[in-house]
């Protein structure tokens, strides 16, 4: 596990291109504690930051093939790293037991198909000298990040923002377009960025650049395929038992420390208590909880914990988080508007205390259908096409961003997608050239929905929506915030229920296996027990919330304050009297606005930062 950054194309002095490296590396040295490598080339460099899981002694990066002519950095974990060695046999020559390895041989040996054959976590980059080519690829989910950008005849890369803003030609120019979708989700999905000219390498794509064709990107793997045919409910029970036991049992390969977040609910639960059938030592947990008992899952898990025989630890979050909001700011790059960041990065710090990885249970609600807002979406109330819809929407316009009874309004003017849409996303008191224009969340998203709904459009609409969630709010939400918030820490975080042949096996499954009766996960219910304690199973559905409105009235209500000027940075973009009024409304109890108002004081937090940064080192060309 590291990061890694670097460039292809900037043909520059060699002094030059080491002091840029370093800069570049240094910027992410949280990723990687343990050690620091760069390979620098005629117009080439490779830099790494690792922390060491796998060959602790021998796996040093960047690593070269026998000619030293194919190069690699590379973050995440291989995890059939063992079989690819076997399948390689005498044709090559390796030096060590590490993963990274593998990936020249591969290369050598498929080129940019290699991706096809590994199975894990990763983002890697590739230089092979005789093409004078760079690959970059991406895991399949998302769960490791890479940005690119391509100027001045060259292309730049890194795991985080962090290493391209050192480089002195980096534009910081903010997209608002990425704004706004960002007000919208609370997050900037990919492949798009807050800066412009900046990409993320979407999840499931391989990168190829060189000098005569610049950069090109592919797609190799989509979790989107035809229903299976399931004829029987048991053996399909049956199989998901499998993959659950081998995704686990591949993910506690490690040479050091390893432990497991639990919450106590079902996904976190069927990790940790795989782990304790798997493992031959006393596995340790971590938990976080809340002084307010609605968000408090902390005894839950604790009961879990005892009776699944883990050694625990637990911490209790209080509203002296406010201490922590730059921070989370900091680690995120773009703005994050997820308040769960919050104890997910106190939860990653705990835990780091113990352990250097720690499993996770997340995958589990996009893959069986555990969100709540897919039982809403099955029991909604909706009027067929035409005037009906019309003129329930033209109504609900010309009500306040706030009025009673406009989102109600809206609900009933929304096709299936639409509604979905106002499930993930917000409406937008946008601010254009100094007049406000409210935008419905739904007709915003609209091109990057059909985006996402049309390839699984042939799927049961529960389907659909769980594909969605795939490919959007599982890597722009849920994995950013765990990857960013264990690795600020130097902890890496394995999700083992996104293992790649588990994800295929659940997203053939049709919906009727995911909710049944009303309940969700039904599938993956049916497969663990006997495996988890009875009351995981029948501890209601609770996300992993935060108290955000409480404490916006109370302790974080000071945040809220410095909103209250007109000249903050974020009324560029957001009207400045609706914001007002939507702080009104909540501190005084009407209305609970706190997702927004959260969004909207994070947005401000990253503005500031970015004006008052001044970490420019190098120079780009």
């Amino acid at each position: 596990m590291c990061g890694i950054a670097g460039y292809a194309g900037w043909r520059r002095p060699v002094d030059n291109s080491e002091a840029m490296l370093t800069a570049m590396c240094g910027a992410i040295r949280h990723r990687g504690p343990d050690d620091e490598g760069h390979h620098i080339g005629d117009g080439v460099g490779l830099g790494m930051r690792r922390l060491s899981i796998i060959d602790v002694a021998g796996g040093h990066q960047p690593i070269s093939n026998e000619d030293a002519t194919v190069h690699v950095v590379f973050n995440g974990e291989i995890y059939n790293h063992r079989a690819i060695r076997a399948q390689l046999g005498s044709n090559h020559v390796l030096r060590s037991r590490s993963d990274t390895e593998v990936l020249v041989h591969l290369y050598e040996e498929d080129g940019a198909a290699m991706v096809q054959r590994l199975r894990g976590m990763f983002a890697y980059a590739i230089w092979d000298d005789q093409r004078e080519r760079l690959l970059l690829a991406r895991d399949r989910l998302g769960i490791k990040p890479l940005y690119y950008w391509e100027a001045d005849g060259g292309i730049a890369f890194a795991s985080e923002l962090k290493s391209l803003l050192v480089l002195e030609q980096f534009p910081r120019e903010v997209d608002v377009s990425a704004v706004h979708e960002y007000l919208a989700l609370g997050y900037v999905p990919d492949p798009a960025c807050i800066f412009k000219g900046v990409r993320k390498l979407a999840p499931g794509h391989v990168l190829t650049w060189d000098r005569a064709q610049g950069v090109q990107t592919e797609q190799y793997w989509t979790a989107v395929r035809p229903e299976a045919p399931i004829s029987d409910d048991r053996e399909a029970v049956e199989e998901l038992r499998r993959l659950i036991t081998d995704a686990v049992g591949s993910h506690l390969e490690s040479e050091v420390r390893l432990g497991a977040f639990l919450s106590g609910g079902i996904d976190s639960s069927t990790v940790v208590a795989q782990m304790a059938q798997l493992s031959n030592t006393q596995v340790e947990t971590f938990s976080i909880g809340f002084d307010e008992p609605e968000y408090n899952e902390a005894p839950h898990a604790a009961r879990v914990a005892r009776e699944l025989g883990t050694k625990h630890t637990e911490l209790i979050v209080r509203p002296d988080a406010d201490a922590l909001v730059e921070e989370i700011v900091d680690t995120y790059d773009e703005p994050f508007g997820d308040s769960s960041a919050l104890p997910t990065l106190l939860v990653s710090r705990l835990a780091r205390e113990h352990v250097t990885v720690a499993l996770s249970g997340d995958g589990g609600d996009e893959l069986f259908g555990g969100y709540t807002r897919y039982a809403k979406m099955e029991n909604a109330r909706q009027l067929r096409p035409g005037a009906a819809r019309q003129l329930a929407r033209a109504a609900a316009m010309r009500l306040s961003h706030s009025a009673y009874g406009r989102n109600k309004l809206l609900d009933l003017s929304r096709g299936r997608r639409g509604r979905y849409a106002a499930t993930v996303a917000q409406a937008l008191p946008i601010n254009e050239g100094g007049t406000l224009r409210e935008v419905d969340a739904s007709l915003l998203l609209d091109t990057l929905l059909d985006r996402w709904f049309d390839p699984a459009a042939g799927r049961d609409f529960l389907t659909q929506m769980t594909l969605v969630d795939l490919a959007s709010y599982l890597p722009g939400d849920i994995l950013t915030k765990v990857d960013r918030a264990s690795m600020r820490v130097s902890l890496e975080a394995r999700v083992p229920l996104l293992d790649h042949p588990l994800v295929e096996f659940a997203v053939a499954l049709p919906g009727s296996l995911k909710r049944r009766d009303g309940t969700g996960k039904w599938i993956l219910r049916e497969a663990i027990k006997g495996l988890v304690p009875d009351g995981v199973l029948s501890q209601p559905k609770r996300g992993f919330a935060v108290p955000l409105s409480d404490w916006l009235r109370n302790d974080l209500r000071h945040r809220l304050d410095t909103l209250v000027r007109p000249d903050r940075p974020v009324y560029a973009y957001v009207d400045h009297g609706s914001v007002t009024r939507l702080m009104k409304e909540h501190v005084t109890g009407r209305r609970d606005h706190s997702g927004f108002l959260w969004r909207i004081l994070v947005l401000d937090l990253w503005l500031l930062a970015l004006r008052s940064s001044s970490v420019t080192v190098v120079a780009a060309q």
